[in-house]
């Protein structure tokens, strides 16, 4: 089974999954919110309830579009989801963790740095 770890960016271990607007890998960019909807967040357009729902809708067609790279993720050992928001702050990488539970993940928690 899955386990799900979340953690800021800077977490280097092996299982590290960069889920970041501006990341290069392709498998992260999967899971990446789009940069209008981190740019509303940040400026106080839209609140933390409409990003959810936002990120959610992006999330359940990137299932659809991408289900080979959701399946790829689904069956690792452990994955721990990378972002730049501040620990026990709001984030998608949380969000992600919740919908990959959803699947059949475990959710473990954050990673102190």
């Amino acid at each position: 089974m899955l386990e799900i770890f979340t953690a800021q960016y800077r977490y280097s271990g092996g299982d590290r999954l960069d889920i970041t607007v501006k990341g290069k890998d392709p498998l992260g960019k999967v899971f990446a919110p789009s940069w209008d909807m981190v740019m509303k967040l940040k400026g106080g357009v839209i609140t933390q309830k409409e990003y959810e729902d936002l990120y959610y809708q992006k999330m359940f067609y990137s299932y659809k579009k991408h289900r080979a790279e959701w399946e790829i993720v689904l069956d690792m050992p452990r994955v721990t989801l990378v972002c730049f928001c501040k620990s026990k702050y709001f984030c998608h990488r949380a969000l992600l963790a919740k919908y990959l539970e959803k699947l059949g993940g475990n959710y473990v928690g954050e990673i102190a740095l």
